[in-house]
């Protein structure tokens, strides 16, 4: 399949699934249970608003969703509190598995919510989207419950760049443009059809979910794609326009980081696979430059790259949701 046929046959626009009441008497039918899942850290400023929208049109309006559960790790600020009082279950991320130990980034929480959610379709939606609508939902759930090969649905948009006071028109999606479009076009060009394959909003069939591996940091969603692709082929693979999403926007220091993180990720992924071979061993360390006036410091970050297995591996897993060995 070319990626030209590709996106004809598996890119849809969340119009398509505007009539919710067919879209749960089909899930019904299916017997299917969804779980919402929003993974957070200080998101305090959004998290209240999404959570109110979700559960007032997706649950208590329309029942598609039947789990809101926010995985946390470890704020600093009000988010837990505004989470459970605006009715989601909320989880530690610590607290989870505990005796696998406590590991740092958003891979950690995705991870976990696995384990600790009961649908048979996971959504993860990030928690500091500033147009949240329902979309965010039921555009990527749409297409796991009418297309039964399909098994993971990536969402994509039109990331404006959120400046004061107001909104700019274009930009956003830098990492995806300048690191993995490229990587992708050199070593899996037909995962290029994804048009924002870092985006944060995802719905999957835990039956993918339980038998792939989670990176802890930035490079969960380049992997997750690299696994689905190699195992599930494309015909997995879907994407749905939700026309725009405004967020908050990191720094050019910031997506270095997120940048490091995914080419370790990568390089990783590409070796194990056996693509590449004999890559000398890959370092945690980021170095950048701070300059102040005509002092130039260097400044290095750890970026951590561990990676979580496959949640079937699990022997707590398998007893939970009644797998074989």
């Amino acid at each position: 399949m070319t990626p030209n046929e590709w996106i004809e046959k598996n890119t849809f626009h969340h119009a398509q699934f505007w009539d919710l009441c067919r879209m749960v008497e089909e899930k019904e039918r299916q017997d299917l249970r969804i779980s919402l899942c929003l993974p957070t850290l200080n998101e305090e400023k959004t998290i209240g608003k999404e959570i109110v929208l979700f559960k007032s049109e997706l649950m208590d309006r329309y029942p598609l969703i039947d789990e809101i559960a926010v995985i946390d790790s470890g704020s600093s600020d009000d988010t837990r509190r505004i989470a459970s009082e605006f009715g989601a279950d909320v989880y530690l991320s610590r607290d989870i598995l505990a005796d696998y130990g406590e590991k740092k980034g958003k891979g950690e929480n995705l991870w976990k919510a696995v384990y600790q959610l009961s649908g048979d379709i996971i959504v993860y939606v990030d928690a500091d989207i500033r147009n949240i609508h329902p979309r965010f939902g039921y555009g990527i759930i749409g297409p796991l419950i009418y297309r039964p090969e399909i098994h993971y649905v990536k969402a994509f948009y039109d990331r404006p760049l959120a400046v004061s006071p107001g909104v700019r028109s274009s930009g956003g999606g830098r990492v995806t443009e300048i690191l993995v479009r490229p990587l992708f076009s050199l070593f899996f060009p037909e995962l290029t059809a994804l048009l924002q394959p870092l985006s944060g909003e995802y719905a999957v069939r835990r039956s993918v979910l339980e038998h792939i591996p989670f990176p802890i940091g930035y490079g969960v969603e380049t992997s997750h794609l690299i696994d689905v692709y190699c195992t599930w082929g494309m015909e997995a693979l879907a994407q749905t326009d939700l026309d725009q999403r405004v967020h908050r926007n990191q720094s050019t220091r910031d997506l270095g980081k997120m940048s490091f993180g995914i080419l370790r990720t990568f390089l990783s992924r590409m070796e194990s696979l056996g693509i590449l071979h004999g890559l000398p061993e890959l370092g945690p360390v980021l170095r950048q430059f701070q300059a102040r006036e005509q002092t130039y410091e260097q400044i290095e970050h750890t970026i951590a790259s561990e990676e979580r297995p496959p949640m079937i591996g699990l022997p707590e897993y398998r007893e939970k949701f009644g797998r074989e060995e």
